[in-house]
């Protein structure tokens, strides 16, 4: 008798079945926290903060003191900001650049 016969939950078994995989959530109905957010748009999270501050930020949501994103409102937010080039008119211009 083989020992992972004896002992079938030892480090060396291998599971009988494929891991379950998370419930797949509708995407207008997931909520993000901050840092989420910003993963899901490659931002950090403090850009996120001061975009809440000053304004031109995705839409958010106060849920109590939690600030929560939807996809939804992160795809359309980032949908916005689409440019043929950089001298696009909708691009704006730093004024220590100008």
């Amino acid at each position: 008798m083989a020992i992972e016969d004896r002992y079938p939950y030892s480090l060396n078994a291998r599971p009988a079945t494929q891991p379950l995989a998370a419930p797949a959530l509708a995407a207008d109905t997931a909520f993000m926290n901050t840092l989420e957010a910003g993963a899901f748009l490659r931002l950090s999270p403090r850009t996120l903060e001061k975009l809440r501050v000053n304004g031109g930020g995705p839409r958010f949501r106060k849920l109590g003191a939690r600030v929560v994103y939807t996809v939804v409102d992160l795809r359309a937010w980032a949908d916005t900001r689409i440019l043929g080039m950089t001298s696009d008119p909708g691009n704006p211009q730093r004024a220590s650049v100008r």
